[in-house]
């Protein structure tokens, strides 16, 4: 079957997606249940969307974001890391990709690069910002393939057990 991407009403399809993120990012009942509380209140943040990946009626992936705020709980975060490389700029008049996963058996098949790049290409923001585990993965290879660059690393989420790397990228983003 085809891989179709669409708009996808997350708040009425969160637990189908975080069951893709829970087996793509290796997440326990306990840290899904309190991702659902995150994402819902994510999309009621002004300009937030989501897209999702399907197969047949099975949503293999999704991608969500919106544009950054400052005031955001992940910008008061990542804000101090971007600052010391006078990255900073990046957190104003961006796009912000919140989440993006893929279910493991789907990977490696263009659906991470096709969603990302079609809600990027919905963002009226000159850029984009993420961000990704700081190891070399095929993550982080598909974001340095569209255009994004690293703007801070070894970056420490409260309760994260791995450092992240902030990335940005201008829009729209590099095609293959």
């Amino acid at each position: 079957m085809d891989l179709v991407i669409g708009p996808l009403d997350l708040p009425a399809h969160v637990d189908e997606a975080l069951a893709v993120q829970a087996v793509a990012f290796g997440l326990g009942p306990d840290e899904v249940a309190v991702r659902r509380q995150i994402v819902l209140r994510h999309m009621t943040s002004p300009g937030a969307r989501a897209y999702g990946a399907t197969v047949g009626e099975r949503l293999v992936g999704f991608v969500y974001g919106m544009p950054n705020d400052r005031s955001h709980w992940w910008s008061t975060v990542v804000e101090p890391y971007l600052r010391s490389n006078g990255n900073d700029v990046w957190l104003d008049d961006s796009f912000v990709i919140t989440e993006l996963h893929v279910h493991p058996a789907h990977q490696n098949r263009g659906a991470g690069r096709a969603l990302i790049t079609t809600i990027t290409d919905t963002a009226a923001q000159p850029r984009s910002i993420l961000s990704a585990i700081d190891t070399e993965s095929p993550a982080r290879a598909l974001y340095h393939s569209l255009g994004y660059q690293d703007l801070a690393r070894r970056v420490l989420f409260p309760s994260a057990p791995r450092p992240y790397a902030v990335m940005g990228a201008p829009l729209p983003l590099r095609r293959a």
